[in-house]
Parts: C-alpha cells; structure tokens; sequence
C-alpha cells in the first residue's frame, strides 16, 4: 500500500522560508513522478510543481514564482519542497502526490488527475 505523509508546514511571517517533506512508503520514488499541489481555502487545488522520476523538476509559474525548488532523497524515498520568501498568498494546505511509475509529459504534471496517491496535507500559514 502506498502511503504519502507531507510534514513541515506551520506559521510564518512574510519573507520567512519553509521546508515541506514528503515521505512515501510502498513506492519506490525513482520510479514515478511526485507532486507538489496547494489548497487555500475556498479555492480549487493548484499545482506547484514536481519532479520526474529521472529528477528533473518542473513548476508551475503563477505559484512558485523562482521562490521554490523540489528536491528528493532516492535512499530515504522522500521528496522536498523548498519554499522561499513566502508571501500571505501562499497560505493554504500543501499536498504531495505521486504518479503512476513510468513517464509523464510535463504538461500532465499539472493535472491533479495525474497522480494516484495523495497524503492528507500540511498546512503553511504566512502572515503579514
């Protein structure tokens, strides 16, 4: 059974950095493409970015802004998420997910539909 679990968030001031981690069990990370993807509330779940299963990352300008990098530690099977300067409009719940092993093309990493498993979120709270 595959099992994501996302930790890291909390509250911070404007300009502040977090780091989020997301620890899979039950699939090897190397062999699939992890997600990032963020919920404020009220609004849709948007994606941030993610990185393939040969490493390469991929972000969705409008929320990362250059401010983010994803990274990923093969040994361990978790991924993190590098948040830099952040801003009030960052606020929402930080969901990591993974795909289906095998290739994604860039463009359905946007895609929620994309990816098979989620974790239950952790929340990130920028104040002003």
């Amino acid at each position: 059974q595959v099992q994501l679990v996302e930790s890291g968030g909390g509250l911070v001031r404007t300009g502040a950095s977090l780091r989020l981690s997301c620890v899979v069990s039950g699939r090897t990370i190397s062999t699939s493409t992890m997600g990032w993807f963020r919920q404020a509330s009220g609004k849709e779940r948007v994606f941030v970015g993610a990185i393939s299963r040969t490493g390469g990352a991929t972000f969705n300008p409008d929320s990362a802004k250059g401010r983010f990098t994803i990274s990923r530690d093969i040994s361990m099977d978790i991924v993190y998420l590098q948040m830099h300067n952040l801003e009030p409009e960052d606020t929402a719940v930080y969901y990591c997910a993974a795909a289906r092993p095998g290739y994604v093309a860039r463009q359905a990493m946007f895609a929620a539909t994309t990816y098979e498993y989620w974790g239950r979120g952790t929340q990130v709270t920028v104040s002003s």
